[in-house]
């Protein structure tokens, strides 16, 4: 972006927002389940939005650079008219905030997760940005605002498939309990864990990453035409619900072993649903699980090829140390990526 000589920054804003991991009664917090429950956790590393903001002295329609630091692509937008060729979920989550006509911006976005990782990043961009711009509007959104909007931007201007939890877990943070009781709309629980317990979570929980970005947009359109034509009272679609309620209630009272337990018992749901919502990459990291005692593990997200896995190692730490070595030792960019615990969710802050 040129800037004009003598015209000054009038602010800089930046936010935050962490992913989603773990996503226990995930596949029914969508349309097709209608009701649905899901116990997830927020976590950082997560994603980085910095806008600077100056006057548009020359009233440029294309007022709006984006550098996407991930991609190392920088492109401009005409946010009253985006062509969405470009990154459409970006254009689209910018064209949700009425830009005003005499701001100019220049938007750096990074994530700290790989593309593709399964835990929500596109819906944690997108909080991230919108929570940015709402900076620079009268209008103060909550976080429950920028989930819905986040939500929105997915599935009305792109028409793409989403559940609800991911736009909630990066606005909210923590270790949320989502209860949907009309899809889309949902009460929004954040469980106050004990210290001794959120502890005993960031020493235990591990993100594995698969090695490649999730690929499975066939596999699971075949799952949702399937679960579209058993309907809501699907007996799975009942059992993942039934286990984040487990989740939330064994969580709270801090029994870790028990609440590994759910998040097997889900994976296997998973697996039901489709044999191939498990990869043979998930199956090598959860022998090397099951060889080192870990409590528990569930595929990230839908499932399918790629993306990531999270374990729920042995209270041992000798044996979570051996467990990752085990797992670095698979090659092919498995890899653990350390995560600890994010409370705060999206956080914004401007400066002159």
């Amino acid at each position: 972006m040129k800037k004009s000589k003598g015209v000054k920054i009038i602010k800089t804003i930046q936010s935050h927002t962490p992913v989603r991991i773990n996503d226990i009664g995930g596949w029914t917090d969508t349309w097709f389940a209608k009701k649905g429950k899901v116990l997830n956790m927020a976590v950082s590393p997560g994603v980085d939005v910095s806008i600077k903001v100056w006057e548009n002295i020359k009233n440029e329609k294309e007022r709006v650079t984006i550098h996407t630091q991930n991609y190392g692509e920088t492109f401009q937008v005409d946010p009253d008219h985006p062509k969405y060729d470009q990154h459409p979920l970006l254009q689209a989550a910018i064209h949700s905030i009425s830009v005003p006509k005499k701001f100019k911006l220049e938007i750096k976005i990074h994530s700290r997760i790989p593309a593709g990782s399964s835990t929500g990043t596109s819906a944690s961009v997108c909080a991230a940005l919108l929570g940015a711009l709402d900076q620079i509007t009268p209008h103060k959104r909550s976080a429950s605002e920028i989930a819905s909007l986040a939500h929105q931007v997915e599935t009305e201007k792109l028409g793409w498939q989403s559940g609800i939890q991911d736009q909630i877990c990066a606005a909210y943070g923590g270790v949320c309990f989502v209860d949907m009781y009309r899809y889309p709309q949902a009460n929004v629980t954040k469980l106050k864990l004990k210290q001794n317990i959120k502890k005993n979570l960031n020493q235990r929980i591990c993100l594995v990453y698969l090695g490649s970005g999730h690929s499975s947009s066939a596999l699971h359109e075949e799952v949702i035409r399937f679960l579209e034509k058993k309907g809501s009272q699907f007996k799975l679609i009942h059992q993942m619900r039934d286990l984040a309620q487990k989740a939330r209630n064994l969580l709270s009272q801090g029994d870790l072993e028990s609440f590994g337990k759910t998040m097997i018992d889900n994976n296997e749901c998973q697996r039901s649903l489709h044999s191939k919502l498990i990869s043979s990459q998930a199956e090598s990291v959860i022998r090397i699980a099951q060889k080192h005692h870990a409590a528990g593990w569930k595929v990230n997200g839908a499932g399918g090829q790629g993306g990531s896995l999270t374990l729920l190692s042995s209270a041992r730490k000798s044996e979570k140390k051996e467990m990752l070595k085990e797992i670095a030792s698979l090659g092919k960019g498995i890899q653990h990526i350390p995560v600890s615990l994010n409370l705060q969710g999206l956080k914004v802050s401007t400066s002159s």
